[in-house]
C-alpha cells in the first residue's frame, strides 16, 4: 500500500471527537431508534429451551486399551496434521442418516405441522468442543423442553451405534488386507537377503569398514616404505656414481676388471705374457730383429697374447679390455668391490621401489572402489531392513487385528445425558438491550462520520496534488508526541537541528534536494515561501529548509518578510529589535542587520512592525536588498504572509527565482486552496512546487472558518506584538553581526 493510502487510512482521534461533539443530536436520535427496535423484537420473542449432553472421545476404544492392542487399531485420528479428529466426529453426528433416524423416531414436526427437515434440525443443533479436553458438548434448542432433551439423546444413541459399526468394518477390512499382503512382503525379504549375499560373494566383501581401515593403514605403511626406499635408492645412486667417477670406469667394466684380476688362469697367462715381453725387450737391446732368438721371442709373445685373449674372452665374454685393466692393485680392487656392491644395492632398491609402488597402486585401487561398494551394500542392507521391518509390523498388526475383530471398539461414551431444561435460554433481555444500545451508538457514530466525510476541508496529500496540480517537493510529517512533552516549543520547531535523525529532518533534506532540480536553465538562488492561510507551517518549513541547506555547506540567508505577524524570532529564540523593516526605511544595512543562528546560516528578522508592509516590500530598496543577498549568499529564503490574505508574497515573487506553496491538510479548505492557485496563475509568478506539511499528524489545533474574514481576524489576533505594538525582546542563541 502506498504512503498516500496509508495517510488516507490514518485516524485522527481528536478530529473525530470534535465531529462527534458537533453531531451529538444526530447520534442520539440514531442510537435511540436502534435501541427501541431491538427492545421491541426482544420482548416479542417466545421462550426457547436448550438441552445439553456431553460425549467423551478416546484415541482408542476401552477394549483395545485393556487388551494392549496397538493405538492404530480402532484409533481416533486425523488424516493430516491440521485436521481435528473430534471435529470430524462432529460432522459425522451432523450427517444425514443419523439426523434423519432421530427425526423419524421422535416424529419431529415444524411450525407447519410437517415432518421437520434435516436442515431445520441442524440449525438448532449445536456441537462444541470443550477447550483443552476430548469432550464434545451437544445442545439442541426448542420451544418444548421435553423435545429438546429427547432429540439430543436420540442423536447420541444413533451416533454411538454408527461408530461401533464403522470401527468393526474398518478392522475387518484391515485383517483381509494384512492377510493378503503378508506373503508378498515375505518374498521381498527373501529377495533382499539373496541380493545382499550375491553382492558380498561377487565383490569379496566381508567387512568393508574393517577393510577400509586396514587399507588406509597399509597405504600409510607402503607410503612410508616407498619414501624410505627412494631415499636409499638416491643414496646408492650417489655412491655408485662417486665410485665410477673415482675409478673412471663404468659399472660393467669394473665388474669385468674385478673378475679378471681374481681369475688365476688369466693372471698366470698374463704373468708369462708380461715376462716374455720383458725378455723380448732386453734381447732387442743386444740382437737384431732378424736374429733367431728375437724371432722366437716374438712368436712366444704372440702365442701368449692369443692365449691371454682367449682366457679373457672365456672369463668375461669380451676381449676389448686393455691389458692394464687385467691386473689391478689392492686399493683399486677394494674400490671395484665397493662399486659392484653399490650397483647391486641400487638395482635391488629399484626393484623394491617398483614392487612397493605396485602394491600401493593395488591398495589404492581397492580403496577407490570401497565407497561405491559400501554405498551398494548400504542400499541392499537398507532394502533388507525395510523389508524385514515391514514384515514384522504387518505380522504384529495382523495378530492385533485378529484379537480386536470381535471386540466392541467404540471411541466415544456418554458422560452426561441431556436432561429436561427448567429455564429458557432465549431471549436474553439484558444482553439484547445492551447490544441494542451498543449497536445504536456504533450506527450513530458511523452516520456522523459519513456526514463529516462530505465536508469540503482538505484532508490528504492526494487531495492537495489533485486540486493544485503542482509538483510535490516534500511531505513533512508531524512530530511524534508520545507521553509527556518535556521539550520546549522552539525545540520542536527545529527538528533538523534538534532531531537530526527524525523523519522530519529526512523530509527537509529531500526538500532542499528536490529544489535543486526545479530549474533547468539556472541555479536556484532566491525562493519565496508562502501558504494559503495561517497555521499551515510556512515559517516552520522556511526555518528548517534553511537549516538543512546550511548543513549541506551552502551559505544561506533566511529573511522573515512577514512584517504583519513575524515568527522567525520565536522559532530561533532571538531578539527582533531590528531587521527587514529597518533596512527598507534606510535605518540599517544588510551586513549589520543579520544574525548568525547557525554555521552558514544568517537570519534577517522582520524588525519593527510597520504600518504599510506591502509598500515597503514593493520598493526599490527591497529589490536592491534581494540582489545584494543573492550575490553574498548561495541560497536566500523569504518567509512571506499567506497569499490568501495578502499580496506580499506575489509582490516578492517577482524578485525571486520561484515560489513554494506550503499546504497543511485539515487546516485549509478546498475552496481557499483553489483561490490561492488562481491568484498565483493570474500573477504569472513561477511556482516551483508545493510542500505538504503535517502529514499523518496525531492531532490538529482546530479548524478555521471557511471565510477569509475568519482567517484575517485570527491572523491579526495572534500577530500583534505585546506592550502596545512594541516588539518583545527574546533572549536567544543568535547574535548580531
Amino acid at each position: 500500500m502506498s504512503n498516500n493510502q496509508e495517510d488516507r487510512d490514518t485516524i485522527d482521534i481528536q478530529q473525530y471527537l470534535l465531529t462527534l461533539k458537533r453531531r451529538w443530536l444526530l447520534i442520539s436520535l440514531v442510537a435511540g431508534s436502534v435501541f427501541g427496535l431491538v427492545a421491541l423484537i426482544t420482548f416479542k420473542q417466545s421462550p426457547v429451551y436448550e438441552a445439553e449432553a456431553k460425549l467423551r472421545f478416546s484415541k482408542q476404544s476401552s477394549a483395545s486399551e485393556l487388551t494392549g492392542i496397538s493405538e492404530s487399531v480402532g484409533e481416533l485420528s486425523g488424516i493430516t496434521s491440521l485436521s481435528n479428529p473430534i471435529d470430524t466426529e462432529a460432522e459425522v453426528i451432523r450427517s444425514y442418516p443419523i439426523i434423519q433416524k432421530a427425526i423419524n423416531e421422535l416424529n419431529l414436526q415444524g411450525d407447519d405441522n410437517q415432518p421437520l427437515s434435516v436442515d431445520d434440525l441442524l440449525k438448532s443443533l449445536k456441537l462444541k468442543t470443550i477447550r483443552g479436553t476430548d469432550v464434545m458438548q451437544l445442545s439442541y434448542r426448542s420451544t418444548n423442553p421435553q423435545e429438546a432433551a429427547a432429540t439430543v439423546n436420540t442423536i447420541i444413541k444413533y451416533y454411538l451405534e454408527s461408530n461401533i459399526t464403522t470401527n468393526r468394518s474398518e478392522i475387518r477390512s484391515a485383517r483381509e488386507f494384512l492377510t493378503k499382503q503378508l506373503p508378498e512382503v515375505e518374498k521381498k525379504v527373501l529377495k533382499a537377503e539373496m541380493a545382499l549375499r550375491l553382492f558380498k560373494e561377487q565383490n569379496r566383501v566381508v567387512a568393508l569398514e574393517a577393510e577400509a581401515k586396514a587399507g588406509v593403514d597399509s597405504l600409510s605403511t607402503l607410503s612410508n616404505d616407498i619414501i624410505k626406499a627412494q631415499a636409499d635408492l638416491v643414496d646408492a645412486n650417489t655412491r655408485s656414481l662417486a665410485l665410477q667417477n673415482q675409478m673412471e670406469l663404468k659399472t660393467k667394466q669394473a665388474i669385468q676388471q674385478s673378475t679378471l684380476s681374481q681369475n688365476p688362469a688369466v693372471q698366470q697367462v698374463l704373468a708369462e705374457y708380461q715376462k716374455a715381453e720383458n725378455e723380448l725387450a732386453v734381447a732387442k737391446t743386444r740382437l737384431t730383429n732378424q736374429h733367431p732368438a728375437i724371432v722366437n721371442l716374438e712368436q712366444k709373445v704372440s702365442v701368449l697374447k692369443n692365449q691371454l685373449q682367449k682366457q679373457v674372452f672365456k672369463t668375461v665374454g669380451s676381449t676389448s679390455l686393455p691389458e692394464k685393466n687385467l691386473q689391478i692393485g689392492e686399493l683399486k680392487q677394494a674400490l671395484t668391490v665397493d662399486l659392484v656392491k653399490a650397483e647391486v644395492e641400487r638395482i635391488a632398491l629399484v626393484n623394491r621401489v617398483t614392487e612397493l609402488k605396485k602394491a600401493f597402486t593395488l591398495y589404492q585401487n581397492r580403496l577407490d572402489i570401497l565407497p561405491r561398494l559400501e554405498q551398494q551394500q548400504l542400499q541392499l542392507e537398507r532394502q533388507l531392513q525395510i523389508a524385514r521391518l515391514t514384515y514384522e509390523q504387518l505380522l504384529k498388526k495382523l495378530q492385533e487385528v485378529e484379537v480386536a475383530e470381535n471386540q466392541n471398539v467404540g471411541n466415544a461414551r456418554i458422560i452426561a445425558e441431556a436432561l429436561i431444561p427448567d429455564e429458557a435460554v432465549s431471549p436474553r433481555i439484558l444482553l439484547n438491550l445492551a447490544l441494542g444500545g451498543f449497536l445504536g451508538i456504533i450506527i450513530g457514530i458511523g452516520t456522523a462520520l459519513i456526514l463529516e466525510s462530505m465536508d469540503k476541508a482538505l484532508k490528504t496529500v492526494e487531495e492537495a496534488k489533485q486540486l493544485l496540480g503542482y509538483p510535490l517537493l516534500a511531505a513533512i510529517p508531524s512530530a511524534s508526541r508520545k507521553g509527556k512533552e518535556k521539550e520546549e516549543d522552539h525545540t520542536r520547531e527545529l527538528p533538523v537541528i534538534n532531531s537530526p535523525y527524525s523523519t522530519q529532518t529526512a523530509a527537509f533534506e529531500m526538500l532542499q534536494t528536490n529544489l535543486g532540480f526545479t530549474l533547468s536553465d539556472k541555479t536556484l538562488k532566491v525562493i519565496v515561501v508562502t501558504s494559503s492561510v495561517p497555521s499551515e507551517g510556512k515559517s516552520f518549513v522556511s526555518a528548517n529548509l534553511a537549516a538543512a541547506a546550511s548543513q549541506m555547506g551552502r551559505k544561506v540567508l533566511l529573511i522573515d518578510a512577514d512584517m504583519r505577524r513575524p515568527r522567525q524570532q520565536e522559532v530561533w529564540q532571538i531578539p527582533n529589535l531590528q531587521g527587514l523593516s529597518n533596512i527598507l526605511v534606510g535605518q540599517l544595512e544588510l551586513e549589520y542587520a543579520t544574525q548568525e543562528v547557525q554555521v552558514n546560516l544568517d537570519l534577517l528578522t522582520a524588525g519593527t512592525v510597520p504600518p504599510n508592509p506591502a509598500a515597503l516590500l514593493d520598493s526599490n530598496r527591497m529589490s536592491t536588498l534581494v540582489e545584494e543577498a543573492s550575490d553574498k549568499y548561495d541560497f536566500v529564503i523569504i518567509d512571506t504572509p499567506p497569499i490568501g490574505l495578502f499580496a506580499d508574497a506575489v509582490i516578492l515573487g517577482k524578485l525571486a527565482d520561484g515560489m513554494m506553496l506550503v499546504v497543511r491538510p485539515g487546516t485549509v479548505t478546498s475552496p481557499v486552496v483553489s483561490t490561492s492557485k488562481s491568484t498565483l496563475e493570474q500573477s504569472g509568478r513561477r511556482v516551483l512546487g508545493m510542500v505538504v506539511n503535517g502529514v499523518k499528524s496525531e492531532g490538529r489545533t482546530g479548524y478555521y472558518s471557511h471565510s477569509y474574514h475568519g482567517y484575517y481576524r485570527k491572523y491579526y489576533g495572534q500577530g500583534r506584538s505585546d506592550n502596545n505594538g512594541k516588539v518583545n525582546i527574546v533572549t536567544g542563541k543568535g547574535r548580531n553581526k
